[in-house]
């Protein structure tokens, strides 16, 4: 029996909010540092804990995800930096309720339930063609997002073939 298997990886685009947070933390830790030197040890202080909060928060701001589907299952790593890999979250598509487009009409029902929490694991761009998977996680109803390649997406199709549409 041969394993369904596929796995992609997508760049997630950065935003305006992205730099804002980037450049601004780096402009405020360079600020606080100047200040430090020049007028109040206080500032100098307030530079080193800039400095360690950039240290967690900018490798944020570069975001991949990394696709790995196996017999059904999907996992979803971030890959932050290029350097720190953190699992984001597992799918299974055979439990899943749903999968189509973002902009089908099959996620009508689901798109005017408010309460239903969105994971977007995406590049973010809606030019591409993105997928938007219909799951429980943690007993409440979630709308995951995700941008699957050609290859990824048969196998999909192929583990469960009444849930997912292309439409």
């Amino acid at each position: 029996m041969s394993d369904l298997y596929s796995e992609f990886l997508v760049k997630k685009e950065p935003t305006t909010k992205d730099a804002v947070i980037k450049y601004g933390m780096i402009i405020l830790t360079a600020v606080a540092a100047a200040a430090g030197l020049l007028f109040s040890f206080v500032f100098l202080l307030a530079a080193v804990v800039l400095g360690v909060a950039c240290y967690f928060i900018v490798p944020r701001t570069d975001l991949e995800y990394e696709y790995l589907f196996v017999n059904g299952e999907m996992d979803i790593d971030m890959v932050m930096a290029k350097s720190k890999r953190k699992k984001a979250i597992t799918v299974n598509i055979k439990e899943a309720d749903l999968v189509a487009p973002v902009d089908s009409h099959r996620l009508d029902y689901y798109n005017s339930s408010s309460k239903m929490k969105t994971l977007d694991y995406s590049s973010g761009n809606p030019d591409h063609k993105r997928f938007a998977v219909i799951t429980r996680d943690k007993g409440e109803n979630c709308r995951i997002i995700i941008e699957p390649d050609e290859q990824m997406q048969q196998a999909i199709k192929n583990s469960a073939p009444s849930k997912v549409f292309f439409d």
